[in-house]
């Protein structure tokens, strides 16, 4: 039997050690990391993520690769970035409604679906279980759950209320069978992976700590342990 594994995905964001060629060089390191226990993903620079995407996706590595954003279909918009041509690319799926790129919830709506429509798995981030409520109705593949204050701070998910999590799963479990949830925030080590696990969540979205790791591949090694 093909045991279950919790999704890992790091968000490089546009951090200075994950830009242009850092960024394929580091996605290049990162998928030597394997895990038993863990599904690994990375979302790097929607400037490199062609790249990255054929040079270290699925069907080389092992690694998937998530888009940080995504807007629409095919068409007349300029500037735009088409979840069509993200998976054309070999994109896995997409982040929508980050804390750093929020979404009014019609648009979040029109994405999902898209992303659905196009084959793309969706992750849709929610900071209050307000919102998180609303987004669960929609089913997406994951809902990163990002309470605000775990957003880019020192706390852990560890330090934080666990009753902030376990609300979260029993939201999402009673309004979307399908969909799963990631701790999205207060990822720092260890310790914090395996707690957001016990507390119910199905995996999590880390942002700085492994990127800016003073040695990222052997962070995320002791992370996975």
């Amino acid at each position: 039997m093909r045991m279950k594994k919790s999704l890992v995905i790091i968000n490089f964001k546009v951090y200075p050690e994950a830009v242009g060629k850092k960024s394929l060089t580091l996605a290049r390191e990162l998928s030597k990391v394997k895990s038993r226990k863990y599904e690994l993903a990375v979302a790097p620079s929607l400037l490199t993520i062609k790249e990255i995407a054929e040079d270290v996706g699925i069907k080389r590595s092992g690694m998937k690769i998530y888009a940080q954003h995504g807007d629409i279909g095919l068409g007349a918009y300029t500037g735009s970035i088409p979840l069509q041509e993200l998976k054309e690319f070999g994109v896995e799926g997409v982040i929508f409604n980050h804390s750093e790129k929020p979404l009014p919830l019609a648009e979040i709506v029109e994405r999902v679906y898209l992303a659905k429509r196009y084959g793309l798995k969706t992750i849709v981030c929610a900071s209050s279980l307000f919102t998180l409520k609303r987004v669960a109705k929609l089913s997406p593949t994951y809902i990163a759950y990002e309470p605000r204050r775990l957003i880019g701070g020192s706390f852990s998910v560890t330090d934080a209320k666990p009753k902030l999590i376990i609300k979260a799963v029993e939201a999402v479990k009673k309004r979307s069978k399908k969909t799963k949830l990631l701790c999205g925030a207060g990822i720092h080590n260890r310790e914090d992976v395996r707690h957001a696990l016990l507390l119910g969540a199905e995996g999590v979205l880390i942002g700085h700590a492994v990127t800016k790791a003073e040695d990222q591949v052997r962070f995320l090694n002791e992370m996975l342990r």
